[in-house]
């Protein structure tokens, strides 16, 4: 092999080999048996041969292409899609086969492919009905093609496992041996798509289509892209966000080997060379002088006292039921507590980068994104080209959680594509990434309730200070009366049955932008609002099971998470001292998820936590193995927030740079994950990609508090003295 031409992916299969340790190659992995299949590099804007229409191709030898509209970045919407377009076609699933679909036909076919974005666990919540519907006409346009060249009625003929079959008499076709006159049929009216009950491959735990790609290594993540004649290119933006570039001496850089270019942005400065290796180096050469405005002489302790003091006013409304002003202050007992959570960032594994090759007539864009169909648009805008002579070509995703909902990435690696003529490949550095990230909004909050002599509450209000997401993502208009649903979801449409309630808002933009986050408003509001349900369970002496049982009589989907949580997680069971269990139950993007905690606190304050019990009802399950998958992802992902994730401010810049100082939970440190589902049914479709998140970290919280008598109201937990004096009683 040719050392000079030696992948990374080929030295990890090359090294292990050598070492003598495992004679198969990583890459030698075979596909696998019974499985669809996922194309690796599925970038082709034309219709394909033997389609059946834009969504849908069958090949002679039955194979069938389903193409993919949204974006897969491992929560196994790609498997869950086409699944439910295979339920209705009754095709042969180990021969089903996936690629993204294009926005660039999406333009020109008239918005065949609908909504092509991913984000806020609505692609199946969305899509499903839509796929089984595309799958059920396909179905019966190969029919009645079928019936038509046997000259019989449709109706004595069935499609199964890729074939169609005249049921009188035996006669067979095959779906390959018919696509061709079944794609000039249209139907007079759509058919009849399966219930639930009717289901034979919805609901079964199916292995995801993208898994084996990634394992072998052929799976194209936007990094990987190569395109012949590119150049790559480094940047450095200004490190106080909305900040200028006010000037930068490019000589130090282009004396260095490999460059061809010292690029200035409006907010950045960038180097374009042969190897990204060398831009980078080269742009660690450069000095530019940034313009940072009054922004630069803030820091975190101001933004601290500054949400800290919203609290101090009313603000808007979001929820007013009852008078709660009257009721707390005559409880029989009252409680009151503030709570706080910092910036996060998004911290995905895959750095932010984007291949553009932008020319007089076409501009070609290969990136991840979680909106292929919104970054075409946002790119013709930059260009001035009509939409349909932006071509974006989608990629794996190296982890979203939100943040690829922006472009920053393609939009520079556009302008530098046209400063220098060629494509461009533009990676952000680790460090970049981290400190030009769009981030979870810090919050603060402030409860006070009220109980009756029984212990019952009575009265509960809340008032939060938080970051606009809407106002960052120029979404003002969603905006109603000074609230927006992100600050308030999980507070205001809070399902306890408290008489007396009312939910205020502050919205506070600093110059930090802010920006959905996985499970976005759920995940600072479920940590707030389940850890005071848990300080009021305390308060009245009640079980925080049995406490919330009490509340929720009204939402038979919530008691079935909390019955399965408790059944599941040996809930009421005694612990060893410095040892407890927390419980934590939240609602948001279409599904009720609850979680309970057990954790280990040494009397130093060492935390481990030990093991999560997840329940989930997400009403149907298209595939529960990703169900499954998904609860372990948000796990770790929340658990890293709450253990360890900060952002901090000094001088208006981003202090964390690496995963150094953005501590990530570390395999040692995962707990065992159960996962149960209690699916309710109905026509609840619930998402579980963001869901999972939230709870994790009241319920972590929570169960501190059972095992040392210390309530958590500030994370991350890093930040927090744990230690206590062991006592018989904990």
């Amino acid at each position: 092999m040719d050392g000079n031409r030696l992948s990374r992916r080929q030295f990890l299969v090359t090294g292990v080999t050598v070492s003598g340790g495992l004679a198969v190659g990583i890459s030698a992995l075979p596909r696998l048996a019974g499985a669809a299949t996922v194309s690796a590099t599925p970038w082709d804007d034309d219709a394909a041969a033997n389609e059946l229409d834009a969504w849908i191709a069958i090949e002679p030898d039955d194979s069938v292409l389903v193409r993919y509209q949204r974006a897969e970045m491992g929560q196994g919407s790609m498997t869950a899609l086409i699944m439910c377009v295979a339920e209705e076609l009754q095709c042969d699933w180990s021969k089903v086969r996936t690629e993204y679909a294009s926005p660039n036909r999406n333009i020109r076919e008239h918005n065949v492919y609908g909504n092509q974005g991913s984000g806020g666990s609505r692609t199946v919540r969305e899509s499903h009905f839509l796929m089984q519907r595309i799958g059920a006409n396909a179905r019966e346009r190969l029919i009645q093609a079928a019936a038509a060249r046997w000259q019989v009625p449709t109706g004595e003929c069935a499609a199964a496992n890729s074939v169609v079959t005249h049921q009188p008499s035996g006669k067979q076709l095959r779906f390959g041996e018919l696509v061709g006159d079944a794609a000039k049929l249209k139907l007079n009216q759509e058919p009849a798509i399966k219930e639930p009950p009717q289901y034979t491959l919805i609901g079964q735990p199916t292995k995801r289509v993208d898994v084996p790609l990634k394992v072998n290594g052929t799976a194209i993540f936007g990094i990987d892209v190569r395109v012949p004649g590119m150049l790559y290119a480094a940047i450095q933006a200004c490190p106080v966000p909305g900040g200028k570039l006010r000037a930068v001496d490019k000589a130090p850089a282009l004396g260095a080997r490999g460059v061809v270019k010292v690029v200035p942005l409006p907010n950045a400065v960038a180097v374009i060379a042969d190897r990204y290796w060398r831009a980078k180096q080269a742009l660690a050469k450069l000095q530019p002088e940034w313009d940072v405005g009054n922004a630069g002489q803030t820091d975190s302790a101001q933004f601290n006292q500054q949400y800290r003091g919203l609290l101090d006013r009313p603000g808007a409304v979001a929820r007013n039921q009852g008078d709660v002003d009257r009721v707390i202050p005559g409880a029989a007992k009252r409680l009151e507590a503030e709570y706080e959570v910092p910036l996060l960032a998004h911290a995905t594994m895959e750095p932010l980068n984007a291949t553009a090759s932008w020319r007089p007539d076409r501009l070609d864009l290969w990136v991840g994104t979680q909106a292929a169909d919104r970054t075409l648009h946002d790119m013709a805008r930059l260009t001035g080209l009509k939409p349909e002579q932006v071509y974006v070509h989608n990629a794996f995703l190296g982890g979203g959680f939100g943040r690829r909902h922006g472009v920053d990435e393609g939009m520079q690696a556009a302008l530098l594509s046209k400063a220098v003529g060629k494509p461009v490949k533009l990676i952000w550095s680790r460090e970049e990434d981290m400190r030009q990230d769009r981030y979870r909004p810090q919050a603060a909050i402030r409860f006070a309730a009220g109980l009756d002599g029984d212990g019952k509450p009575i009265g509960l209000s809340a008032r939060v200070a938080v970051a606009s997401i809407f106002r960052d993502m120029g979404r003002a208009e969603l905006i109603k009366h000074g609230v927006e649903p992100p600050a308030v979801e999980g507070l205001a449409n809070n399902p306890y049955a408290i008489a007396n309630q009312r939910v205020e808002c502050h919205l506070y933009n600093t110059h930090i932008p802010v920006w959905p986050w996985r499970s976005v408003g759920s995940s600072q509001n479920a940590f707030f609002i389940e850890s005071f349900i848990d300080e009021m369970a305390h308060a009245a002496g009640s079980d925080p099971v049995t406490f919330r049982r009490a509340l929720l009589g009204h939402r038979p989907d919530w008691i079935k998470v909390l019955d399965t949580l408790a059944a599941n997680s040996n809930w009421g069971a005694p612990m060893p001292a410095g040892k407890g269990r927390g419980l934590a139950i939240h609602e948001c993007f279409g599904s009720v998820v609850g979680a309970v905690a057990e954790v280990d606190v040494s009397p130093q304050g060492r935390l481990k936590v030990e093991r999560v019990v997840y329940a989930t009802d997400c009403g149907h399950a298209v595939n529960p193995l990703t169900i499954e998958e998904q609860m372990e992802g948000a796990t770790v992902f929340g658990l890293t927030a709450a253990l360890y994730g900060k952002i901090t401010v000094k001088n208006g810049a981003v202090e964390q740079g690496n995963f150094d100082s953005y501590q990530m939970v570390r395999l040692v440190e995962a707990p065992r994950t159960e996962v149960h589902l209690a699916l309710t049914g109905g026509k609840k479709w619930g998402g579980v990609g963001e869901p999972g998140t939230a709870p994790i970290a009241p319920a972590v919280a929570n169960a501190i508090f059972a095992a040392t008598g210390k309530r958590i109201r500030r994370l991350p937990l890093v930040d927090q003295d744990l230690s206590y004096q062991r006592t018989a009683s904990l």
